[in-house]
């Protein structure tokens, strides 16, 4: 396999990955072991030739045709992953807790799950933010919208939201 072909296939492989929102350790995770991380990032790099039964088994896994992770299948446009949700969790302390209270604890319950307490930032699934959504009681662009006013979204993540509602 040409370096340029495997790089094409790496990129549609982290674009169909990310744009399910997920990470590398969440694919591994999912697949119970089956897919470790190192190795999926190695295809995505480009790094490690895929066979062409991993690659079936691959599209099986996510739920998507072959040719959806094959570098000038179909449509010629480059399947391009969405921008990613990151919540600014030193802003969202400064919002009214009577507001921000549902969005601090789910962001508090990631963290432990994750164990990740860099408290700065934290990046979200379009998954959380529908259920974020639900507990606020609005549709998920509106939610979208609202954090944005709190300063504690990127205004990028409108793209996401937008790109998504269909799967929100």
């Amino acid at each position: 396999m040409s370096t340029d072909y495997a790089r094409s296939l790496g990129s549609r492989l982290r674009a169909i990955r990310t744009q399910q929102g997920l990470s590398l350790h969440g694919v591994e995770e999912r697949s119970e072991g089956k897919w470790k991380a190192v190795v999926v990032g190695s295809y995505e790099r480009g790094d490690r030739a895929v066979t062409v039964q991993r690659l079936a088994e691959l599209a099986d896994f996510y739920g998507v045709p072959v040719s959806a992770l094959l570098p000038d299948a179909g449509s010629s446009s480059v399947v391009e992953a969405p921008p990613r949700l990151v919540i600014d969790l030193e802003r969202l302390g400064n919002v009214p807790a009577e507001r921000a209270g549902p969005l601090a604890r789910y962001a508090s319950t990631i963290q432990s799950q994750r164990g990740d307490y860099n408290g700065k930032v934290l990046s979200i699934r379009q998954d959380d933010l529908r259920t974020l959504a639900v507990i606020y009681d609005m549709p998920p662009a509106m939610l979208a919208e609202e954090l944005i006013s709190w300063g504690v979204l990127d205004p990028d993540a409108r793209r996401a939201v937008e790109g998504g509602t269909d799967r929100l």
